[in-house]
């Protein structure tokens, strides 16, 4: 019998493999440095201030607190305007102060947005990461949300001088006004965000940063006036601890300082109208404060774990 021929063995497949050099490359682009990282925080706060690059839910509050702080605005102007007044209804370093309770609510909203989620999602060791100081972060988040504010409340002064204007009131008057509501605008601005962003740095829960910050410039206020009120009540010799009180609470404090300084008309009872000295307290008491603000701050971000 013959041998079977052997079965041939089966031939290797031909390789497809390659090689991909994934290698790291360095990078050879312009390098933009800490101030354009410390400018890039600061735009994105300011954005987020706002909402915006954010979902469209988060752009409903600020945007819907702004048009209710513009509103008694423009019903003012139409006012002036079809009615024909000599002056404005309420003066432009006073409107901010009228409306408190709105810039109250908008400064517990936009504090805790801009710090608080930092802490409760642990994105500060990626901003330190880089060349990024602590100070930096805290310039920027301060400068964010001071101006965010500025923008708040001088909205409002734009709409009230353009509707002076319109009905025709003195334009020399209504500029300088302007210019001292513009100044005042950013007198509080700064202030309550210095408040604002230290209250709401020391937790990473938003809700207790809101609670914390709408107390902290409410409580205080309502005492103050209390005092200020019963003060009064007892006789027209005891006035300038009234003025003197206003130190003690933000809303008061600024309250005093466009009395003394720019001619406003306070809230303070029979409308008492503080001294120069008063205005000079009123104005290092707002910088003290402001100061004290920005050191705990950067005491705070020390260390870049909270």
């Amino acid at each position: 019998m013959s041998t079977p021929p052997p079965t041939p063995s089966p031939t290797p497949q031909t390789a497809t493999a390659r090689i991909h050099n994934i290698g790291y490359r360095h990078y050879d682009g312009p390098r933009l440095g800490i101030p354009y990282a410390r400018l890039s925080l600061f735009t994105h706060s300011l954005r987020g201030a706002y909402g915006l690059g954010r979902s469209a839910r988060s752009k409903i509050l600020p945007f819907a607190l702004a048009a209710i702080m513009a509103v008694p605005a423009l019903v003012m102007v139409a006012v002036a305007v079809t009615v024909g007044m000599n002056s404005l209804p309420i003066g432009y370093t006073e409107y901010a102060l009228f409306m408190q309770p709105i810039i109250g609510l908008y400064l517990a909203l936009a504090g805790p947005q801009l710090v608080s989620l930092d802490q409760r999602y642990h994105t500060l060791p990626l901003y330190f990461s880089r060349p990024l100081e602590h100070a930096d972060y805290v310039r920027a988040k301060a400068a964010a949300l001071a101006a965010a504010l500025f923008v708040f409340t001088a909205v409002p002064v734009v709409l009230l001088y353009i509707g002076a204007l319109l009905a025709k009131l003195s334009p020399a008057d209504e500029t300088l006004g302007f210019a001292k509501g513009l100044l005042f605008s950013a007198v509080f601005s700064v202030l309550h965000a210095a408040i604002a962003l230290l209250i709401a740095s020391l937790t990473p829960r938003r809700g207790f940063g809101v609670a914390a910050i709408i107390g902290a410039l409410t409580v205080p206020y309502f005492a103050v006036t209390s005092v200020q009120f019963v003060i009064a009540e007892q006789g027209s010799g005891s006035l300038d601890s009234v003025g003197w009180l206003a130190m003690l609470s933000p809303g008061s404090l600024l309250d005093g300082f466009q009395g003394a300084l720019l001619g406003g008309t306070t809230e303070f009872p029979h409308q008492y109208a503080p001294s120069g000295a008063m205005g000079a307290g009123y104005l290092a008491v707002i910088a003290g404060v402001t100061a004290l603000c920005y050191v705990l701050l950067l005491r705070r971000y020390r260390k870049a774990g909270l």
